[in-house]
């Protein structure tokens, strides 16, 4: 994966991670932990879903911001 706001003003690409992702075992399983992080103001950017490769997924940011990848 690839963004552009990841390069830096001398036309490096800086180094880390997209998001990291947990897999739970089970659609309702993503559906309730995203219900519980929402209940404690962590809300979802997107989902619960099912994306276009077939996982059932939502994303939640973690305090810093970070993307967090909940999936089945």
């Amino acid at each position: 994966m690839s963004r552009a706001e990841l390069d830096d003003a001398g036309g490096r690409l800086a180094q880390g991670f997209n998001h990291v992702a947990f897999s739970v075992g089970s659609a309702s399983e993503v559906d309730a932990l995203t219900t519980r992080l929402g209940r404690d103001r962590y809300p979802a950017l997107s989902g619960p879903r099912t994306t276009g490769d077939g996982y059932y997924e939502s994303v939640v940011p973690d305090p810093e911001g970070n993307l967090v990848e909940i999936t089945a």
